[in-house]
């Protein structure tokens, strides 16, 4: 769908006009208003009529936020988009260019969908206009940016929509090659030889069963006089079986979403560059497939990781951590002096019954750093929250026989025990730069929400963003 800002001199024709209320009495038109009651339309999230006779859509928010103002954009542009009209405009007062970023960031991700694998596609060429009094070039950079993170958003939800079998570890480094050669980044891949002779045996045991050899891609962005050094770290299990440890036959539907912190990351990155933003920024993948086969890693294995951490294997579903324990001591070992670290997982279901689907898990060792992560989220437009670590919950991972165990030993807190997990990997001297985001509950979730389609939303992206953007304004 086509973007753009008229001015009201220049107002051409348009199809349609989006009509966003929050009280009915602002309606002009008696008669609209009028029909609008009779049709029960009310003040509340996710609401749009359109009246063909007037050619409006109306659609309610609730609240002067993002969020509302997003949903109600996303939801008139639904309606739009489910017509033959060819354009629609929404005239901008006052209040509304205020929060545009809301209005332009909800019509793009409202507007999204996938349809990859259908027969049959239906394509339009539609266009929205916003338009306004006099030109204003401060609207102008808020459209360019937010459509630039929203693309990148909407990329990565393509991803992760996309099969299995269509989306392998070699993916993710054609992916991530793609993006090196456009913004002129490098990047340096390391297979399972590679692995082993880096001493990564913890991500290379999870991979070893499939086909499709794993990779740790690592893309870095280098702005000349850059201000602050942050790595990302993400997860990038293309397919998740459960290993040995094999998952029952419902809960293996949805697992080509567990590379969505990975593909987070890869499109973060992607953003940043073409930004210009002057912040050094790491990407690094741990791009595996979890299968089974008679090489496959087993309960009771004793894995060793790159910092020569050993691991007792008691449950081989658990191994997002394990793939994440290597990449970040890779990334400490070959990056130096970092400012922030950074870890992106779909890594526990804990997360999913303690937060429910839409929120991440924030969680690390510097109350300060939560915090700013957790300002960067809310400000970006995505739920997170912080999760606390315990001293009492580290004894849930000893294990009798090996330096730590993979799952803990009882059922609650997992969230939390699989961060303290990561923290055995964590450098002293970054202890307290490094966040570790658990977006199991709303990377992909089987109904529309908001502006978030059926499937994958693209969490993490904005978040990640936002984050490095307001290191910019230290």
């Amino acid at each position: 769908m086509k973007i753009n800002i008229v001015e009201i001199s220049k107002n051409k024709d348009f199809d349609l006009e989006i009509v966003l209320v929050n009280n009915l009495n602002q309606i002009e038109c008696e008669k609209d208003r009028e029909i609008l009651e009779n049709l029960e339309f009310k003040v509340k999230d996710e609401m749009a009529v359109l009246l063909a006779q007037s050619k409006k859509i109306y659609a309610s928010f609730e609240e002067f936020s993002y969020d509302s103002l997003a949903i109600a954009m996303a939801t008139a542009i639904k309606r739009f988009n489910s017509t033959k009209y060819k354009s629609v405009k929404l005239l901008l007062n006052s209040s509304l260019k205020d929060n545009f970023k809301a209005l332009v960031e909800g019509a793009i991700l409202g507007s999204y969908s996938f349809d990859n694998y259908k027969s049959e596609k239906e394509i339009k060429k539609q266009e929205l206009a916003f338009v306004v009094e006099d030109k204003d070039s401060q609207l102008t950079t808020i459209l360019k940016e937010s459509q630039t993170i929203c693309e990148a958003v909407n990329s990565a939800r393509d991803m992760v929509n996309t099969a299995p079998a269509d989306f392998t570890p070699k993916s993710f480094v054609k992916e991530a090659q793609s993006i090196a050669k456009e913004f002129e980044l490098d990047c340096e891949i390391l297979g399972e030889k590679d692995l082993e002779k880096q001493k990564m045996m913890s991500m290379h045991s999870v991979g070893r069963a499939s086909i499709h050899e794993s990779q740790l891609i690592h893309l870095k962005y280098k702005p000349k006089k850059a201000i602050k050094k942050v790595v990302l770290v993400g997860k990038g299990l293309t397919y998740d079986s459960g290993g040995l440890s094999l998952k029952p036959a419902d809960f293996m539907i949805t697992m080509k979403a567990d590379k969505s912190g990975g593909v987070a990351v890869l499109n973060t990155i992607k953003v940043i560059a073409k930004l210009k933003l002057p912040i050094e920024v790491h990407a690094i993948i741990g791009a595996v497939e979890n299968m089974i086969g008679g090489n496959a890693y087993k309960p009771d294995d004793i894995l060793r990781a790159k910092n020569g951490k050993t691991i007792e294997v008691r449950n081989t579903d658990a191994e997002g951590r394990l793939v994440l324990a290597d990449c970040l001591c890779y990334a400490q070992d070959e990056i130096k002096n970092i400012d922030y670290l950074l870890d992106f997982a779909t890594l526990t279901g804990a997360c999913v019954v303690g937060l429910g689907e839409y929120t991440t898990g924030i969680m690390g060792n510097s109350e300060e750093l939560k915090h700013q992560a957790l300002v960067s989220a809310q400000n970006s437009g995505e739920y997170a929250t912080k999760l606390d670590f315990n001293r009492y919950l580290k004894k849930c991972i000893k294990s009798e026989i090996a330096d730590v165990c993979n799952i803990s030993n009882t059922r609650y807190g997992g969230a939390i025990t699989a961060g303290m997990f990561l923290d055995n990997f964590i450098y002293e001297e970054n202890k307290n730069r490094w966040i570790h985001f658990d977006i199991a509950g709303p990377a992909f979730v089987e109904k529309a929400w908001g502006y978030n389609p059926y499937g994958a939303s693209g969490t993490g992206v904005r978040m990640a963003v936002q984050f490095i953007k307001d290191l910019t304004k230290l």
